[in-house]
């Protein structure tokens, strides 16, 4: 009986990873170069991926930056395009771009509802069409992970938290929708919700305004946070899994934390 975990299959294949400017996505496409792994980076910030790129450059793998705005499905679709073009087939996609932008359901902003919708779950399901195709296409064993969050699990009671919760139980049955149409197909591709808790990022910076996030730090104080680290650990654990092995949903909180 063995209990090694490795990511030894993954050496040398290419991984997309979005939202890879800071963050989780940022942590998971560092974990992943230095595993070995080329790592297509994705995000509207290129220049902190390519300034990411040059401190790995001495690592066992590699990191590739690729400027893209997820909002825009055209841009998405012609960014796979390159990607497949640039480095070769897709073995493993890590959905980890996400946001939530302030604003109520009942009084609120239309647009900011579009974007967030877009972002969490359009573009993740443009993502997903464009890995399994490659995928498919070279009959690759490959992974897709959804970086998903607690709120695809309970409603917060967080003023401005809007339709944020709604995209990621979307996400959920998203996830879980696609795993489905594996199975029916019979493709060797796995699939993974992964949903945290509180994290140590800029998330509630860039998503409240400056008094909002005053009174959030106030109310939450006392509570423990999780890494990013801890976070893209969770990714290199269910990509290490067996081929047999399939991890459908993990959910990662800050010990003691009541959700």
């Amino acid at each position: 009986m063995s209990y090694s975990l490795s990511l030894d299959r993954f050496v040398g294949k290419v991984a997309v990873v979005t939202g890879a400017s800071s963050g989780i996505g940022k942590t998971i496409v560092e974990g992943l170069v230095k595993y070995g792994v080329t790592v297509a980076g994705l995000a509207r910030r290129v220049e902190r991926i390519e300034a990411h790129a040059k401190e790995l450059a001495g690592a066992k793998g590699r990191l590739q930056p690729y400027k893209t705005d997820l909002t825009k499905k055209d841009e998405i679709i012609s960014t796979f395009d390159k990607i497949k073009k640039d480095l070769g087939p897709i073995h493993i996609l890590v959905n980890n771009a996400g946001l939530l932008l302030a604003s109520n359901i009942i009084d609120g902003d239309i647009e900011k509802w579009e974007i967030v919708l877009n972002t969490n779950v359009l573009a993740v399901s443009i993502c997903i069409r464009e890995a399994v195709a490659s995928m498919k296409a070279n009959n690759i064993k490959g992974h897709i992970i959804n970086i998903n969050s607690v709120a695809g699990h309970d409603v917060l009671d967080i003023p401005g938290i809007s339709v944020y919760p709604a995209s990621k139980f979307a996400l959920r049955a998203l996830t879980e929708s696609v795993r489905l149409e594996i199975n029916r197909e019979k493709l060797p591709i796995k699939i993974t919700s992964i949903s945290p808790g509180a994290v140590d990022t800029e998330f509630n910076q860039a998503a409240f305004p400056a008094e909002q996030l005053k009174k959030l730090a106030h109310v939450n104080s006392s509570q423990k946070l999780i890494s990013t680290e801890d976070v893209a650990d969770s990714a290199f654990y269910v990509l290490a899994t067996p081929e047999h092995v399939n991890v459908k949903e993990l959910i990662i909180v800050p010990h003691g934390a009541i959700y």
